[in-house]
């Protein structure tokens, strides 16, 4: 076989050394394909998890193990376990965890290609000032999103993290609809993220109205509901308020430290002081902000909270509770069924 060379020089090559160099040519590798196993053993600092390995991608596994953040999709660059190579199922241990706080997870393994990940699991962590609570299974909802979720001592389990669902639980769409002015004018249920960007989601959630809280086809999950009232009073009554608290408005609970212990802990979040935060309920409330149906204005992001109850106070506004980065207590009030603002899901 003859071969032109790009110096106009004609070369001729074996058709024997042609195959051999057509038969060393190699498969490009993939990544590894892998999943998260479920969290378990749960302590304030300390938990298990650990992945499994399905097909190597073409290349030897040479490093495993799970890694973890408070941020969803954790990497390798984050906090993380290694346990061995290989494919096949592995199990790894999470330390040095802070009490009362959400964690996201996901196993991953790197081969000559990168690093694969799986799925991602999210747990809370015990303790955080008061035992009050341990941790649920968690729910996902009909767009895939996962969450955490808290089992308090009454028997109440709530998502430890606001709704970020685009869809009712019979996957009929919700509308995204930022502009102001078709906002104030909705009849019916609409999100949107905060200051219209899509990088608050993670981790404030989203922002809707009143409309799509009522909507019959449930933007909760299946087997979860936007609590009313009476269930936002039976968390604080196990959170500590007492009962000639719960009907009061404004602020309440602040002696008890209610709010204190519905607020993630530390600045990352927060703007200071964040007063009496613990977390003892693993509530996680997170400033997520809010805006307002009449002037169109987002607020409160870094300082604050409001959340939708189910119940409706007036033919235009709804009950609704609030956290505050300067008080210790729990804020009831009520908004204008327009606002915009946080979904918390209550299990049936």
């Amino acid at each position: 076989m003859f071969v032109y060379l790009n110096s106009g020089t004609v070369v001729e090559i074996p058709l024997s050394t042609i195959d051999s160099i057509i038969y060393t040519f190699t498969t490009p590798v993939d990544l590894a394909v892998l999943t998260t196993q479920a969290i378990g053993s749960i302590t304030a600092t300390t938990a298990v998890s650990g992945g499994d390995i399905i097909s190597a991608g073409g290349s030897p596994v040479t490093q495993r193990g799970v890694c973890w953040s408070t941020s969803p999709n954790p990497t390798s660059a984050d906090s993380t376990s290694e346990d061995g190579n290989g494919t096949g199922n592995f199990n790894s241990a999470l330390t040095g965890l802070t009490p009362g706080t959400v964690y996201y997870v996901r196993a991953y393994a790197a081969n000559s290609t990168g690093t694969a990940y799986g799925n991602q699991v999210q747990f809370i962590t015990t303790g955080g000032g008061g035992g009050l609570f341990t941790s649920g299974q968690g729910v996902t909802d009909v767009s895939g999103n996962p969450y955490a979720s808290i089992i308090l001592n009454n028997g109440q389990e709530w998502m430890a993290e606001n709704l970020r669902t685009t869809a009712y639980s019979n996957g009929d769409p919700i509308p995204n609809v930022p502009g102001m002015t078709f906002w104030y004018q909705l009849t019916t249920g609409a999100w949107l993220h905060y200051d219209n960007n899509s990088q608050t989601a993670a981790p404030y959630g989203k922002l809707y109205n009143y409309h799509t809280v009522t909507d019959p086809r449930n933007v909760c999950p299946v087997g979860w509901h936007v609590p009313a009232e009476v269930e936002w009073q039976a968390l604080e009554l196990a959170l500590g308020m007492s009962v000639n608290e719960l009907t009061n408005a404004g602020f309440r609970g602040s002696t008890q430290n209610v709010g204190g212990s519905m607020k993630s802990v530390g600045g990352q979040y927060w703007q200071v002081p964040n007063e009496g935060a613990t977390n003892g309920s693993g509530f996680s409330g997170l400033p997520s902000g809010w805006r307002s149906a009449q002037s169109g204005i987002f607020d409160g992001l870094g300082n604050g909270n409001l959340f939708w109850t189910a119940t409706e106070f007036g033919a235009i506004t709804a009950l609704t509770r609030g956290l505050l980065f300067s008080n210790a207590g729990v804020f009831r009030g009520e908004n204008w069924k327009g606002d915009g603002l946080s979904v918390r899901c209550l299990r049936d």
